[in-house]
């Protein structure tokens, strides 16, 4: 039972690094007006081979943004909820994620729809849309970090990275601790 709680203890850190058998990309995102992002996700290695990996398959994604170096905010697959606009499209071969395109008008909807205006107070969010890449911050839309929607989006293999423990929401396991 110590080992089981210590496990639980442990596993509830402030950090988490994504789980053997998962491939990790990070990624960095250059705005306009100085603003910038940048974030990692994981998912299952064997969905490598698939081609297209989707919000349903993440297990693990934050995005942190800035402007000129200095923190303005952060969202984390943990603060998911009913309301939020979450949308990923990520190409594991590129690597990278979709852009806009005529077949993929709004690719990319972290925390943000395409009016830019659902991020919630206090909130950071970020979309690719036909008119934009861009942020929103509490619940307003940053038109001066606006790049053309076409911008590629790089990511790179990072299974080094190191997950806050937002980013990588999982199981309640304290129902084992009856």
């Amino acid at each position: 039972m110590r080992a089981i709680i210590l496990a639980v203890i442990g596993w509830s850190g402030t950090v988490a690094q994504g789980l053997a058998g998962d491939a990790v990309f990070s990624f960095s995102w250059q705005g306009a007006g100085g603003y910038a992002m940048h974030g990692a996700l994981s998912f299952d290695e064997a969905l490598i081979s698939e081609g297209l990996v989707t919000e349903a398959d993440l297990k693990c994604f934050v995005v942190e943004g800035s402007r000129g170096g200095e923190p303005i905010g952060r969202w984390a697959l943990g603060m998911l909820t009913e309301e939020t606009t979450w949308q990923v499209t990520f190409n594991p071969h590129w690597p990278g994620f979709l852009v806009y395109s005529p077949f993929s008008p709004s690719p990319q909807e972290w925390n943000m729809n395409g009016f830019g205006t659902d991020c919630g107070d206090g909130g950071f969010g970020f979309n690719i849309g036909n008119l934009a890449q861009d942020l929103c911050l509490d619940g307003d839309l940053l038109e001066e970090s606006r790049v053309p929607p076409e911008t590629p989006m790089p990511a790179v293999r990072d299974d080094g990275y190191v997950f806050p423990t937002d980013a990588c929401p999982g199981p309640l396991l304290m129902g084992a601790l009856k």
